[in-house]
Parts: structure tokens; sequence; C-alpha cells
């Protein structure tokens, strides 16, 4: 049977690595032959000590470099330096010599090793596809699993081989939890382990047990080197491919060889096919006519297939009939669909895609922007897809009307400018949403906010206190509004208003109101600001606007101050401070003549809470501040800031690094807390100062 070999890796001093390993080893030993071997180069012999096996180690060393004892029944003891001085001179094919030897019947194998990078057990390392981290739960121990997590991978060990243990818990120290842990180092948690002494503890770590067989069935390494592979050629954490996938059979040579329809080939196919299509089929006079009966979908499918067939007869082996039909059916998806989009939005990693004129199309995934390969084949074809879009939904695009906001059939937000608003051709923005509907804990998981902070907004919606989400473009405002809304109660009645309809809420009673443009005589506008005087008639609980960007923002304040609290809306700004100017600057572009201190009365009187978001430079989202308006201080809104978010600066991989920081400052709707029976640990806040890790 091939063994499993397990590092047990401290990322500190004092955290119970040794204990672990040797309680791991024992339950492995119960069952099967398992042996354990002491890693530590310092020569202090703590698992000889604890198993009183001193005088047998020396007397084993007497006659070899290196030897197993059995200080167990079915356990065996290595240990790899006797002192300081052997930790510096044992050979590392003194260690591969014992593999071979004294471990070869072994079918686990336990490695307490604080360093597993060493030369010493590199023979060990690399046939080990297990590499557990013991995480003390505080920001110290976190940090030294962060840096030793760094160092195992630069020493090639693939990142699904880790996986973290946290640490029997030490009085005053246990600052961190779990979700900080999950979210800083990203690999799986096996376990927390408890103190020894609690009753839990055996259970526990016979539950790491179990995961860790699990992981050993779902991969296993060869405890013998390959004959074909010198050792001091592997590469850690790889393995040298079996005879039988060493090289690719000849049939697969054959296809891949004979296959023209890749790379280079292909794309020039397309954008070929591409420019036919466009030239000989009128797809424009067709948008109008949205009936598959209309678009005679059987004869223009014929035509496509005919255009592909000559366009490929011009090529030399150009693949199997198999290929050829998935390329045709390609061109038709593209052709009938969105072009050159199809593929990207197929693509669940694409957030955004930015189309500026038919030759460049760039998308962003986590949060980094690239450029696509893709274009359009013509500037006509961009417009076509443009006039797809937005028919649908009844909106238009021309000369006297050259910008519309519209959406994707799974509600990502669309904007498209065309000439002569956009002087190099037309432009597509597409903001997508994807299928997904996210949680408070997925927010948490990503290191947008903390478990606290999603509490906090929890009870805020609860107790049906007026919020404002706040923050700049791309920042996450949309998405957190999604989030937040999941927190109204089923029984309420619930309207929606947006120039798009993006929101998509998992509540039974929800009414979703959607503007309306003016049509090409310039009549039956629908805006915003009628939409919201006229959900005061429906006999709404909550009003939920999508964005405030204009006049409004009056009518949403009215709302909130007469009877409609709990209300929610984003709106662009870049700090809690600007939200409050930016509020009463679009007030006051509602065209009433109202004075400037009326305004912020009423600002004061109807926000309760700001959330502000943020992107950060390394692409990710986060809640950088939670702020609650409290009044009036002469004629200046005054704001408390619950918690915020302190940036630290960046690691290794450029990516953000900082904290989650609680003011410690006492909301006072607290009280309304209590008003409305909402339940809410104030303890969870935290004290003043005290930081939670956030996710790097």
């Amino acid at each position: 049977m091939t063994p499993s070999i397990l590092f047990t890796v401290g990322a500190k001093g004092g955290v119970g690595t040794t204990t672990l390993a040797i309680d791991i080893a024992n339950i492995f030993a119960a069952a099967n032959k398992t042996a354990l071997i002491d890693g530590d180069l310092c020569g202090r012999r703590s698992h000889a000590v604890l198993f009183n096996a001193i005088r047998r180690v020396d007397e084993a060393l007497l006659e070899r470099d290196l030897a197993a004892i059995d200080v167990a029944p079915n356990l065996q003891l290595v240990e790899i330096a006797s002192n300081v001085h052997a930790g510096f001179t044992v050979k590392s094919d003194h260690v591969e010599a014992l593999m071979t030897s004294d471990l070869a019947s072994a079918q686990h194998i336990i490695v307490d090793s604080a360093q597993p990078f060493a030369a010493v057990v590199r023979p060990l390392a690399v046939r080990a596809a297990q590499f557990s981290i013991i995480v003390e739960p505080s920001v110290l121990g976190l940090t030294g699993a962060r840096a030793m997590q760094l160092e195992l991978q630069s020493f090639g060990v693939p990142a699904e081989y880790l996986s973290a243990i946290l640490g029997p818990p030490r009085a005053g120290k246990n600052d961190v939890s779990r979700a900080d842990v999950e979210r800083a180092l990203r690999i799986p948690i096996l376990a927390e382990i408890p103190l020894k002494n609690d009753r839990r503890y055996e259970k526990v770590l016979r539950a790491v047990v179990d995961a860790l067989a699990e992981k050993r069935s779902e991969r296993l390494l060869s405890l013998q080197p390959s004959t074909s592979t010198p050792l001091g050629e592997r590469r850690l954490g790889k393995r040298a491919p079996a005879a039988s996938e060493a090289q690719p059979k000849d049939s697969e040579n054959r296809a891949a060889s004979s296959s023209r329809l890749r790379g280079g080939v292909r794309d020039r196919l397309k954008y070929s096919i591409h420019q036919q299509l466009s030239r000989r089929i009128d797809f424009a006079a067709m948008t109008d006519a949205l009936s598959p009966d209309a678009l005679k979908i059987d004869e223009l499918r014929a035509e496509i297939t005919q255009i592909v067939a000559e366009a490929i007869s011009g090529e030399e082996g150009v693949g199997s009939a198999e290929e050829i039909a998935q390329f045709r059916q390609e061109i038709i998806d593209e052709a009938l669909g969105l072009g050159p989009l199809e593929t990207i939005l197929a693509d669940e990693a694409v957030t955004e895609i930015m189309v500026n004129g038919a030759d460049q199309i760039y998308v962003e995934r986590n949060g980094r922007i690239f450029r696509s390969e893709r274009r359009f084949a013509d500037a006509r074809q961009l417009r076509l897809v443009i006039e797809r879009i937005i028919s649908p939904i009844g909106r238009h695009i021309d000369e006297a009307s050259p910008m519309v906001d519209a959406r994707l059939p799974d509600g990502s937000r669309v904007n498209a400018t065309i000439e002569p608003l956009s002087i190099d051709g037309a432009t597509l923005t597409i903001r997508r949403f994807g299928n997904r509907h996210f949680r408070i804990a997925d927010l948490v998981e990503f290191g947008s906010l903390t478990e606290p902070m999603g509490d906090l907004l929890r009870a805020a919606v609860e107790a049906r206190l007026n919020i404002v989400v706040s923050g700049g473009t791309g920042s996450g405002k949309t998405t957190l509004l999604n989030v937040v809304s999941t927190f109204v109660p089923n029984g309420e009645r619930i309207i929606t208003i947006e120039d798009a309809a993006e929101l998509r809420l998992s509540q039974e009673h929800v009414v979703r109101l959607e503007t309306r443009p003016p049509n090409t005589e310039g009549r039956g506008e629908i805006r915003i600001r009628d939409l919201v005087r006229n959900s005061l008639r429906m006999r709404p609980d909550r009003i939920i606007v999508g964005e405030c960007r204009g006049g409004e923002a009056l009518d949403m304040l009215q709302a909130m101050n007469t009877g409609h609290d709990g209300s929610l809306t984003t709106v662009h700004a870049n700090s809690p401070r600007d939200c409050m100017r930016r509020l009463e600057t679009m007030v006051l572009m509602a065209g009433f003549e109202v004075p400037v201190r009326a305004i912020r009365e009423q600002i004061s009187s109807a926000v309760d809470v700001v959330v502000q978001t943020a992107r950060m430079r390394d692409g990710s989202r986060k809640v950088t501040s939670i702020s609650e308006v409290v009044g009036m201080q002469g004629e200046v809104i005054s704001m408390q800031e619950i918690v915020r978010y302190q940036q630290r600066g960046l690691d290794k991989e450029n990516r953000v690094v900082g904290s989650f920081v609680f003011s410690g400052v006492r909301p006072s709707f607290l009280d309304r807390f209590e008003e409305y029976g909402v339940t809410y640990d104030l303890a969870r806040m935290g004290e003043p100062g005290v930081e939670t890790l956030a996710a790097s």
C-alpha cells in the first residue's frame, strides 16, 4: 500500500506542533504501521524525551547515521538531529536510504518539522502530498502562518497541498477568529484544536485524522522515486509522469497536428467570415422583428452554414468533421447573438466588458483589466450588437439620442454610446453581476467586511434604519445593496426603483419599477423622480432606489421622513462626508429654492447610516467605513464613525493588507434596536482601537 506523508509545520514556536504530530501518529498507528519523524534540526530531541527513548535512539545512532526505533506497537520514531551539529551535517541521502529500508513498510509517515524546505528533509518533502500549518489564533501567529505559507509555496509546494489547523487557544492571545484565518490564508482549515484536557480533544483529533485520510485518497504520491527522473531534478510537489502518460498517444499526435482550426488560423477564419456575414446579410433590418418567424432563423442558419463552408474550403487540412461542426456552431451563435462577446460572457470570471470601437475589447478579471484578443468584424457589427441588447427592453439609440442605459437578461448593466458622442466609434460597457446571489457570508469570505460588521448591517436593516451606500464607480455599491436587501423581512412590501433593473431580491413581495427614456418624438419619459413619487401611493414598507444621482434625492429624503423608514439607496461619493455634500447638491438639482440649512436638517433627520465602499489598488472591494448620522451641530451635519478600514500596505503579491478597526463609539441607534426587538451583541463591535484582521 502506498504510504502517505504528512508535514505538520509550526508557524511559530509554542503552538503545540510536536504534541499534535505525536497524537496524530498514535491514532494512525492504532490501525496501520506508522513512522514519526522528528525534523527539528536544533537537537531538542522532544520526541525521544516524550517517548522515554533517548538511550535507544543513541544506541541506534552508534550503528547508523539514521535509524528508526520502535516506540509503540506499529509506531516507529526517527530522530534526524540528536544535536545542533548533526542538524548541519546529516545528509539528505541518509534520509533517502532510510525511506527505502526501515520506513519501506510504513503506511503513514508524520514529519514534525519547523522547516520542511531544509535540504535534509527534501527526500520527504518531494513525496509529501499534505502540509498542515499549525496556526496560533493570534495576530502574531497568523502573521507567522502567512510567512510560512509563502515560504512553502516559493519552495514549490502546490497551494492545493496546504491546509491549516488552529492550535489550542492561549489566554489573552485569541484575537483572531477562524474566519480571519480563512480569509488571510485562503486554504482549508481542518479543525480548531482545543486544550488537551478538554474532553473534546480526542474527538476533534480523530476528525483531523479522518480529513487527512480523505485527502490521502484524493492524491497519493509514490514513496519510491521515479527511475526515469533523478531526485535532484524533481520539482517539489510534482511527480514524474507514468510511462503510459509520458507521451501523447499516436492518435492524439495525429489529431493535434491535423487540426488547423486553432490559434491564429481559427481567429483569421472567424474574422473573415464575420466580414462576409456583415456584407451579405442585412442583420440590422431584422433587429426590429424580434419573433423567430420574422427572423427566418432556418434560412439565416442555412446562409451562415454556406458562408462557413466557402471559407473553410480554401483551407487545407482544416480538421475533423466534428471540429468543423463545432466551429460552424460558434459562428452561428455569434452571428445570432452578441458576436465576439458571446465567448467573453461565457467566462464567469469576467466582471466587466469594455468595448472601445470595433477593434478594442477590454475585460476585467479579479479586479485587473486586460485587453482581449477578440474584436468585432467592423463598426457595423458592433452597432448591430448594441441594437440587439437594447431593442428587447424598448430602448433606442440614434444620433438624436446617442447614449443609452440597458440591461442583459441576466441583470448585467449595459451602457452604450455612438457617434457623434463617442468620437472614435461606438462604445459598449457591460457591468456583469453573474448568476450567483451573494450573501453577507460571501462578502466576509472575500474580505470586503468582517462578520461583526455584517451583523451590524443586518441589525440596522431589521431595525428599519435608512441606509445610504456610498462609493465610487465599480466599488461594489450595487452588490452590497443587493446583499443588505436580503435582510429585509419576507412579510414586507418592497418597491425597487432603478434606471436599468439590476437588483435581484429574494423576497416574495417585491415590485420592480424601471425608468423609461423619451421616444423618438421626445415624449413619454418616466424619470426616477416620477417613480419615487408614484411609489408612495403603492403602500410600500420599503423603498429601494438603485442609485440617486439627481433631483430624485429630494423625493427620497421626503419619503424617508414621512413614515417610509428602512429605505435604501446608493450615491456616488468618495467618503461619508462627501456623501452628505453630494445629497445636498442633488436636492438643489430638484429645482426648488430651499435654504441650505433646511436641506441639511432634512438629510440629518432622514439618513441614519452611511456605508462607504471602495475599490482597492489590487482590485478588491471593501467596506471602508460605517458611519452614523447623529444630527446637526450648528450649520454642519454631525457624523460619527463606527468602524473603518485601515490599510497598512501591500504584501509580496501586491495585495492590499489592512484591518477593520472599531472606534468604540456607542451608536445612538442601538436604542432603535431595542425598540424593534432586534438582537445584536454590542460586544461584537470590539473595544476602541482593537483591530480585526482583514483578508490580504
